[in-house]
């Protein structure tokens, strides 16, 4: 297998007073193709691993891997390239710019890699078809319904091609059939070869996915895999 993500001993403290302890110590290895889900009641310490996972935050202590890359060898501006070539993120709220397309959207997501503008829409042209959107390619996002703005922003992190996607409560706007169409959407990537982590509150939601790692005080209080009925 090819490891994607690792976390060592990690432990991510924030200095307060007193000093507040997020990550008490986490160690987690995700392999390429995996689909998994983080859950963990509020304080427990999903947001700080997502972050953590993610390189918008450094550990404390402890060692973070990406795609090969040991994090804390990198500068901050290498970490920059690292995020844009090998990660993509899904946010809860979709922070898509409501003055450009879905195709402009999904072409920023290549932004920082040096591809020339018009292979940008072209691969974003290619990502929105893989969502279900080809349909809607030149709608602003005000034109879009809340369940077609998670697509472009899923379209968006999976345009360059990254190691892993981050989604955070990406269900967490959306109402009960809308958030079963973007987590299906989310099992087609998978199938297809895209590493997907889903950081969720919604039980329903984490159990459709074959792993689930659970928080609770900054640890991981269990990480479960099982085979799903097809």
């Amino acid at each position: 297998m090819n490891t994607v993500l690792a976390l060592e001993n990690v432990v991510k403290e924030y200095p307060l007073t007193p000093p507040v302890r997020a990550l008490a110590g986490v160690d987690l290895t995700i392999e390429a193709g995996e689909l998994l889900a983080v859950v963990g009641p509020s304080g427990s310490g999903k947001s700080t691993m997502l972050h953590i996972m993610g390189t918008l935050d450094r550990p404390t202590k402890g060692d973070v891997s990406v795609a090969g890359y040991r994090v804390s060898e990198l500068s901050d501006a290498e970490l920059s390239g690292l995020r844009s070539r090998h990660i993509g993120f899904v946010f809860q709220a979709f922070y898509l710019l409501t003055g450009y397309s879905a195709l402009d959207n999904v072409a920023d997501g290549l932004l920082y890699t040096g591809v020339p503008l018009d292979e940008r829409r072209a691969r974003a042209s290619a990502a929105l078809e893989t969502v279900g959107l080809s349909h809607r390619l030149d709608h602003v996002a005000t034109q879009l319904s809340g369940g077609e703005r998670q697509r472009v922003a899923i379209a968006r992190a999976i345009v360059g091609k990254p190691s892993i996607v981050l989604a955070d409560e990406p269900t967490g706007n959306l109402d009960s059939t809308t958030s079963s169409g973007i987590v299906e959407l989310f099992h087609e990537l998978n199938r297809a070869g895209s590493t997907i982590v889903v950081v969720t509150h919604d039980p329903e939601i984490s159990a459709s996915l074959p792993r689930i790692i659970h928080l609770r005080d900054g640890l991981i209080e269990s990480d479960r895999v099982r085979e799903l009925s097809s």
